[in-house]
C-alpha cells in the first residue's frame, strides 16, 4: 500500500494540458498523485486492471480525464468504489459536450462526479478530490479552508482597486 491518494487518469497524452491545473493544485497542497495515460477503448484491460486494485493499492480518489465518448470515467467507475471525478475535454466535433453527456449520464449505481469543462476542470478536479480527502484529513480540510480565504482577499483586492479606478475618473 503507498500513501499516494490520488491517481489521475487521462485517455491520451493530449489531455496533459488539462490535468496539469490539477498537478498544480495538488502540488500546493502537499498531496501526493501519481498520473497514467490509459484509454477505455485502446487499452480498456489496463484500465480495467488499474481500476480494480486502486483501492488494494491505498488510493482515495481517482480523477479521470477524457473527450470524445469520454467513457474512460464509466470504466474506471465501474471496476472499483472509489470516488471517480471526471473532466470532460473539449475536443472536436461537439468542442467538449459529448464527454460531458457521457460522464453525467452514468447509469444508477455508477457514479462518475462532473466537473468544470477544460482547463478549470483539472484544478477544479483536484479541488474536488482534497475536499473529499479532507472528510478524514484535518491538516488538508485546515489548507483548503485557508485556500478559500486567499481567494476570497484576491476577488476583494480586485473590487477594491476597480472601485478606486472608477472613483478616480
Amino acid at each position: 500500500m503507498n500513501n499516494t491518494p490520488v491517481a489521475i487518469v487521462m485517455g491520451s497524452k493530449s489531455d496533459l494540458d488539462i490535468v496539469q491545473g490539477a498537478f498544480d493544485i495538488l502540488d500546493k497542497f502537499g498531496v501526493k498523485f501519481t498520473a497514467r495515460v490509459l484509454s477505455a477503448h485502446r487499452t480498456p484491460a489496463e484500465a480495467a486492471e488499474f481500476a480494480a486494485t486502486a483501492e488494494e493499492k491505498g488510493f482515495k480518489v481517482i480523477i479521470c480525464a477524457a473527450g470524445m465518448a469520454a467513457h474512460l470515467g464509466g470504466v474506471i467507475a465501474a471496476h472499483t468504489v472509489l470516488p471517480v471525478v471526471g473532466i470532460p475535454v473539449a475536443s472536436a466535433p461537439f468542442n467538449g459536450m459529448d464527454a460531458l453527456f457521457s460522464i453525467v449520464q452514468m447509469p444508477p449505481g455508477i457514479p462518475v462526479a462532473a466537473v468544470t469543462a477544460g482547463k478549470a476542470g483539472g484544478k477544479n478536479a483536484a479541488l474536488y478530490a482534497l475536499s473529499i480527502l479532507a472528510l478524514t484529513d484535518a491538516g488538508i480540510a485546515e489548507k483548503l479552508h485557508l485556500f478559500r480565504k486567499e481567494q476570497q482577499a484576491q476577488v476583494l483586492a480586485a473590487d477594491a482597486e476597480l472601485q478606486e479606478q472608477l472613483n478616480n475618473r
